[in-house]
């Protein structure tokens, strides 16, 4: 074959690039926008395949990879051979050219979605060790399915997994809520996973002030949503009295979270819900998820968002390379979706250091176990 040559996209490639959509694909293309964001911003690596032909280089191919900060999963979001040079491998070797890059990124996983009727690209995958793990239905513009597939780029053997569902938060400041409305949908398929619920549950467990803007949901308050709906619940936090106080400047916030504080310890203490004050080891959740629980834990968001806030996940599967989380939160500006949060690897070394808030080191997890016998 040709001389061949990689390099990253520019700015100055949107014409070829675009041009490469309109004659890869029949619809659901990549708009110039996306692409200047892509190429700008976005956490995320968009490589050309340029191939020398009679003196001149040619745009071939591209792949485009979406990294998710903190974690080691890669999607492979796009990836697209030019007519000219369609039959002759290439497919395979963009594919190639992709793990790579995640490996770079320090990736163990590669995820992708393909259409169902493409069979051509469906053997390519196959082949190259990719394997079906879930159906997304209405997933391209013509409101076809597609497959989702993954493959691991580091071996590690399968742990204890739990089928929760997906839910994404509504609000900025309902991660929690939203991720306890996951947990409760894997314990009791008739849990409503709406907004309505989401704010019901937001009323009852904030903790009322936050840094700024509308109050956070605490564990302790959590866990007594939780009991109120007939779930059995497990509680360990790292630290007694208030959560969260050390951000807020207000001697009357303080105060009011010291009362809040003061008003769940009683609830729990009059439900009979014990405090381990301890952080729950990775043991710990393995046996948990093992048991039939469900975790809850509360993360910084720094490492994932770079924003410096508590932040709820669900945590679904745990083996002896990661522990797999269910996001609520979807940064759609990013070119994510909640594909890019369902079933998340995070390795065990950055989990542990993910899983813990503020100068305080605060470490909490609300277990949340089957619906508790009359």
């Amino acid at each position: 074959m040709e001389q061949q040559a990689w390099r990253s996209a520019e700015l100055a490639d949107l014409p070829a690039l675009l041009a490469l959509e309109q004659q890869a694909f029949q619809g659901d293309r990549l708009t110039r926008r996306q692409l200047r964001w892509l190429i700008q911003k976005g956490h995320a690596q968009l490589d050309l395949l340029q191939i020398k032909k009679d003196a001149c280089w040619q745009l071939a191919g591209y792949v485009l990879l979406l990294f998710h900060r903190g974690t080691s999963l890669a999607r492979l979001y796009s990836l697209a051979v030019a007519p000219d040079w369609q039959g002759q491998g290439l497919g395979q070797l963009l594919l190639a050219r992709a793990e790579t890059l995640a490996l770079a990124e320090g990736c163990a996983m590669v995820r992708l979605e393909v259409r169902q009727d493409n069979l051509v690209a469906l053997k390519l995958y196959q082949q190259q060790g990719y394997r079906r793990f879930a159906q997304y239905a209405d997933y391209y513009e013509d409101h076809s399915p597609a497959w989702r597939l993954q493959k691991r780029l580091r071996k590690a053997p399968e742990g204890v997994q739990r089928h929760v569902p997906y839910y994404q938060q509504t609000l900025p400041f309902t991660c929690g809520p939203a991720a306890l409305l996951m947990a409760m949908g894997a314990q009791q398929a008739e849990t409503r996973l709406d907004q309505r619920h989401e704010l019901q549950l937001w009323r009852e467990a904030t903790s009322i002030f936050m840094t700024s803007g509308h109050g956070g949901c605490g564990p302790r308050g959590l866990a007594l949503a939780a009991w109120r709906r007939g779930f059995a619940v497990s509680l360990w936090v790292n630290q007694e009295g208030p959560l969260f106080t050390k951000g807020v400047r207000s001697p009357m916030k303080k105060e009011v979270l010291e009362k809040v504080h003061q008003d769940f310890s009683e609830q729990l203490a009059e439900q009979g819900i014990e405090e381990q004050r301890i952080a729950i080891s990775l043991q710990d959740m393995q046996q948990a998820l093992e048991a039939g629980w469900i975790p809850l834990i509360l993360m910084s968001s720094w490492r994932m968002s770079r924003s410096k806030s508590p932040h709820w996940v669900v945590v679904t599967a745990l083996d002896a390379q990661f522990v797999y989380i269910h996001d609520p939160e979807i940064d759609e500006e990013d070119q994510k979706s909640c594909l890019d949060t369902q079933q998340v690897p995070i390795t065990h070394l950055e989990f542990e250091r993910m899983a813990c808030f503020g100068q305080e080191k605060l470490r909490a997890c609300v277990l949340v176990g089957p619906v508790r016998a009359a």
